[in-house]
């Protein structure tokens, strides 16, 4: 379906198990998002922000309602079809970094590329880590690069395959002001760059306000 949205939620519901019994997480939360647009997901801790994401990604089922990524209903496909559907589409960028610690910053964003069976992975690799400032790190492990080389070396991961849907789930969250800063300025700059649609969770209302849209969640639901 090449004209349907990268992504849409239509009522959707998440329950999940806890010791005191059923905890509802999402209540119908109907959201949209188009190509190229960039929404901000904001709200209090516990409103159900990177639940959303999960659900969106699909990495988590719904409990009702559906979840349509680039036209295809999620619920249609296993686990290994949801996985066929997201590769070198669907990129994911989260508050820890989530590095390969026995991989280079080289490696780490070469490795995605080669296993979407990519050509020149290596070579895609090294410009994406010069365009996030990293062109004198490449053979760097992650235990040898501060917090926001490291959250930068995650950016380019994500992007090097140019995907169509970026889910950023409070990327600069670990990160001090000045890094905090250079990731978010990043992060925009380059997915303008890439026309990748963008879902991004985040606390703060200043990189919130450089989005499209905003998206405020408070109890599971849209405010």
């Amino acid at each position: 379906m090449p004209d349907a949205p990268p992504l849409r939620l239509d009522d959707v519901h998440l329950t999940l198990p806890s010791a005191a019994g059923p905890v509802e997480i999402l209540r119908g939360l109907n959201v949209q998002v188009n190509a190229g647009e960039r929404v901000a997901l904001v709200g209090p801790s516990g409103s159900g922000k990177s639940s959303l994401i999960a659900v969106a990604a699909g990495l988590e089922r719904p409990t009702r309602g559906s979840v349509s990524l680039f036209g295809r209903d999620l619920a249609r496909l296993d686990e290994d079809g949801r996985a066929r559907l997201r590769r070198g589409r669907v990129s994911l960028v989260f508050q820890a970094f989530h590095l390969l610690p026995n991989m280079t910053a080289e490696e780490n964003v070469a490795a995605p590329l080669e296993i979407a069976g990519l050509r020149d992975a290596t070579a895609t690799a090294r410009s994406w880590l010069d365009r996030v400032g990293l062109s004198g790190r490449l053979r760097h492990y992650p235990h040898q690069l501060s917090g926001g080389e490291q959250q930068r070396v995650a950016l380019a991961r994500a992007l090097a395959p140019r995907p169509a849907l970026l889910f950023a789930d409070e990327p600069t969250g670990n990160l001090d002001a000045v890094n905090a800063r250079h990731v978010a300025d990043l992060i925009l700059e380059l997915t303008a760059e890439t026309g990748a649609a963008m879902v991004l969770v985040t606390h703060d209302e200043a990189l919130a306000g450089r989005a499209s849209r905003t998206v405020r969640l408070r109890d599971g639901r849209a405010a």
